[in-house]
């Protein structure tokens, strides 16, 4: 006879605080910054934080390394703006907040067109041809101006229909919480799949697909209906732009778009759930900070991306993963001199670079300006021999003190793993 129980299953309370931290964070940030720049930037972000995830379901949970992940979200932006247009015309009888689920649906439509085609390889091959269909995309976006506008885009105006409670999502704020909104959701949906079987099997399919074969699963199914979830967050994220902007170009399909992607998804880190969440934000700090500050916005973008392939490939997710580790075991005060160093080191060769990359940009772009620039508060000659020698003094001598702190540093962090370890062995042994 079988017996009667009860089972309590506690709740995950660390989840709870994360979750009910993200929420909070989302509504109280446009009360803190509160600029019209600051709003239209924290919506950005929201946007590409739904994007970054879902590339990062193809890339990090997948392994299929895509080039042409704009297509599903552009497409998802022209069609959310043709939709917004006739909801204008009295022809859509749809409210204006459920615009991104056209979208939405748009980039899911075309995934499943053309995730048929490019995911029956893997691998370079797959890497290959979602180039060629990014590639095919954009050019029928300057052939065929009915539909994408040509050059021009096609415009819209998100304040129409019938206002809800005096939402018009006219304003920055109004526009900013419906983004928010979505942004709350679509982030939890993703978070969510990666707990189901399909989820879990497309790891499998990422680590080691022949054993997934061998146990009866299809890889080009698995990776297909991954592809077009994907393509579906992706619409979402290309709606909720098109609102925000209220115009579409042809750029929103470019592989520039594409790229922006693939790099701040790695940069954030890819193998963490919430590194394209901080690929997100950074992309739009240098997209609209860094683009502003300085001309040689890209390149000081591939100097970093250089940097983290290089010492950091897992990203800066895995950085705070790594830290967090050492600090649970107590031992993170052990290293905060090396970090210092570290930091202070990095800095001055970030001076000695920057000054030089300046000067430089500085020569071809604004020769009619005169050879000085003013770089930070301070004034420099582009024609002065000592300024050039100076600049390359600064960043040779950061090199070098940067590289005797990286070595003192890997010694440290050699020892503290090792303490780590060993009181890993001693609780087991308990």
């Amino acid at each position: 006879m079988a017996k009667n129980y009860y089972e309590f299953k506690p709740y995950n309370v660390g989840r709870w605080i994360v979750w009910g931290l993200f929420a909070l964070i989302l509504l109280l940030a446009p009360k803190v910054f509160t600029s019209s720049l600051s709003v239209t930037m924290l919506s950005q972000m929201g946007i590409a934080i739904i994007a970054c995830l879902s590339y990062n379901m193809l890339l990090g949970q997948g392994g299929m390394l895509s080039f042409g992940h704009a297509v599903y979200s552009g497409l998802g932006s022209y069609m959310a703006i043709h939709a917004l247009n006739m909801v204008s015309q009295g022809a859509l009888p749809i409210p204006v907040s459920l615009l991104p689920i056209v979208g939405g649906l748009a980039g899911l439509a075309f995934a499943v067109l053309f995730g048929y085609v490019t995911t029956r390889k893997s691998g370079t091959p797959f890497a290959m041809i979602t180039l060629g269909m990014a590639e095919l995309v954009f050019a029928m976006s300057l052939m065929f101006s009915e539909f994408f506008g040509g050059e021009a885009g096609v415009s819209g105006n998100r304040v129409a229909g019938q206002s809800f409670f005096g939402i018009t999502f006219g304003p920055a704020t109004q526009i900013y919480y419906l983004i928010a909104v979505y942004t709350f959701v679509c982030v939890a949906l993703m978070f969510a799949f990666t707990r189901t079987p399909l989820g879990r099997i497309l790891n499998a399919v990422r680590d080691n697909p022949e054993r997934v074969e061998f146990i009866g699963y299809s890889t080009q199914r698995v990776r297909y209906l991954a592809f077009i979830i994907s393509g579906f967050f992706a619409g979402v994220a290309g709606g909720l732009g098109s609102l925000l902007f209220e115009i579409v170009t042809a750029e929103v399909v470019g592989t520039g778009r594409s790229g922006a992607y693939l790099l701040f998804t790695f940069l954030g880190g890819a193998t963490f759930f919430f590194g394209p969440i901080l690929g997100g934000i950074l992309m739009v700090i240098a997209f609209v900070l860094l683009s502003e500050f300085t001309k040689a916005w890209l390149l000081y973008l591939g100097l970093i991306f250089l940097f983290m392939v290089m010492y950091a490939p897992g990203g800066i997710a895995s950085l705070i993963m790594m830290n967090l580790r050492v600090a649970s075991f107590g031992l993170l005060r052990r290293l905060w001199v090396s970090y210092l160093a570290l930091g202070v080191s990095a800095l001055v060769v970030l001076l000695g670079a920057a000054v030089m990359i300046e000067m430089i940009y500085h020569l071809p772009l604004n020769a009619a300006m005169g050879p000085m620039l003013n770089f930070v508060g301070i004034e420099f000659n582009t024609s002065s021999l000592d300024h050039w020698f100076g600049a390359v003094f600064v960043l040779l001598t950061g090199l070098g003190l940067f590289e005797l702190c990286r070595r003192q540093f890997i010694l440290e962090w050699g020892e503290v793993q090792e303490e780590i370890e060993k009181e890993i062995k001693r609780r087991e042994t308990l």
